[in-house]
């Protein structure tokens, strides 16, 4: 058995029982990425040396350590600023950012449970895009069949997991950047409640809806994760001060009596048939646990697409106005007066699918559009929020699909901006709702492709959701499963 086939809980055990040590597991991650990733391309900047020599001092630490991620290795998406560490957002604008000068709050937080950092993980530019194609570096892959793409934006936190490269990871989830890659590559990925997670330091898309949440194997180590870095943060205004309730507790309760929703948009035509199939199979696991579920509407789902997209964008054309050339990042050096500086750096820097929503975000945010696009767009975001509300008066969670069809191929949908964001149509409403959201794996396609099963809870209720997930996954094998890559099972 492979160590990245262990639990946390389990890993935790041969640590104190001395059958392994820490430096043990980062020498398996790097030999593992030195294997693989040239295939998959799921880092930009690897953290060795650093990683190395942490892991040794933490060997002398293991008898003191009671927490279930000491000493665990985890790559973090690469628009969390890491200490010293380089932080690109996958973006040739911040290629030289080499050296920042303070943590993301989740870095932060993780580094105090004595994790180890095996480096940055690729993404889509700025966390724009649905494939993981946008990075100005390389594609990632889908390490199930690398033909195909991992899903993005946190392509590479979903696909190093996946490809036993790191135990966990860090992503951010935007419009569904969190759970459609982690459907894509058959894992668990959780997008929590806005505010329930800090963002200081996570680098701003849209800041209404931009939500950092846990990558893993099972749903007990995300649990494990989330508990790690959730809670109130005084450097981020949008964080929600609450208690934090034990996750881990709510994965011993079973799901009789839970009454579960599905929307009936959630399965209709442009969802594949294998995935619906997946879905009502997942269904009837449930009803053999002692849940129930039926039908339900959320009417203004249909317009959830075109609302995000006018919304994000015009949150990401006043975000992204500090890339400048000026303070930090890559300079033009062609540019010859102060106008030209910015508009060359600009130009040259960012890549054409973030190029092309800050135009349409300054252009909604324009005199004469604003009431037309943007404020329209806050209104329906309301009605989508109510929606839920309205559902979960009556039931415990929302199920369907995460998207609707497996990964696709590579190239496949790039050229055709609208097809690639129509992809995202199952998730965005989670975003635009603000409430929690988690993927985890409930079938394969008939191309081996994993299939993903969405599950949604109420505003900070990421207990059920948890609830929920484990006695699935507890009563079914497709977790168990991992793609051939690099000679291994």
């Amino acid at each position: 058995m492979s160590l990245f086939d262990y639990t946390l809980k389990e890993i935790q055990d041969k640590l104190h029982n001395k059958e392994i040590t820490v430096s043990d597991l980062v020498a398996a991650s790097y030999e593992r990425i030195h294997a693989v990733d040239d295939q998959v391309k799921a880092f930009i900047t690897l953290n060795e040396e650093a990683a190395r020599a942490k892991a040794s001092e933490l060997d002398k630490q293991v008898d003191g350590a009671s927490n279930p991620l000491f000493g665990i290795p985890l790559g973090v998406k690469d628009n969390m600023v890491t200490k010293g560490l380089r932080t690109t957002c996958a973006s040739q604008i911040l290629d030289n950012f080499n050296d920042p000068l303070y943590n993301a709050t989740v870095v932060d937080k993780l580094e105090e449970e004595n994790t180890v950092t095996i480096g940055k993980l690729n993404m889509d530019e700025f966390a724009m895009g649905s494939s993981n194609e946008n990075s100005s570096y390389a594609a990632t892959r889908n390490p199930w069949n690398t033909d195909y793409v991992p899903g993005g934006s946190s392509g590479g936190s979903a696909a190093a997991v996946a490809a036993r490269e790191v135990f966990f990871s860090l992503g951010s989830d935007t419009g569904g950047s969190i759970r459609q890659p982690a459907a894509f590559c058959g894992v668990v990925g959780l997008k929590p409640t806005y505010g329930l997670v800090s963002r200081f330091g996570l680098v701003a898309f849209a800041s209404s809806l931009d939500q950092i949440g846990p990558i893993t194997k099972s749903v007990e180590d995300n649990a494990h994760l989330l508990q790690a870095i959730a809670g109130h943060d005084p450097m981020d205004s949008t964080s929600a001060n609450i208690e934090v309730p034990d996750y881990s507790a709510a994965l011993k309760q079973d799901v009789k009596g839970l009454r579960i929703a599905v929307p009936k948009e959630y399965l209709q035509e442009g969802v594949a048939p294998e995935v619906k199939e997946a879905v009502l199979q997942a269904l009837k696991v449930y009803e053999d646990l002692g849940a129930t579920w039926e039908e339900v509407s959320l009417p203004h789902s249909q317009y959830a697409v075109a609302a995000y997209y006018l919304l994000s964008s015009s949150e990401a054309s006043a975000n992204l106005a500090r890339f400048d050339g000026v303070r930090y990042g890559v300079r033009s050096e062609n540019a010859t007066n102060m106008l030209d500086m910015f508009k060359l750096s600009r130009s040259e820097g960012f890549g054409d699918e973030v190029k092309r929503r800050i135009m349409l975000g300054t252009f909604a945010l324009s005199s004469g559009y604003y009431d037309a696009y943007y404020k329209k767009a806050q209104k329906v975001r309301t009605l989508i929020k109510n929606d839920f509300e309205k559902v979960f008066e009556d039931y415990d969670v929302i199920v369907g699909p995460t998207t609707p069809t497996p990964a696709f191929k590579v190239g496949e949908k790039v050229d055709d901006p609208l097809t690639m964001y129509a992809n995202d149509i199952l998730t965005i409403p989670v975003n635009l709702a603000g409430v929690p959201g988690m993927s985890l794996p409930c079938g394969f396609s008939s191309d081996g492709l994993p299939i993903g099963l969405q599950i949604i809870g109420k505003h900070f209720d990421e207990s059920t959701i948890y609830r929920t997930a484990y006695a699935f996954e507890q009563a079914t094998d497709h977790h168990k499963k991992t793609p051939e890559l690099g000679g291994a099972k």
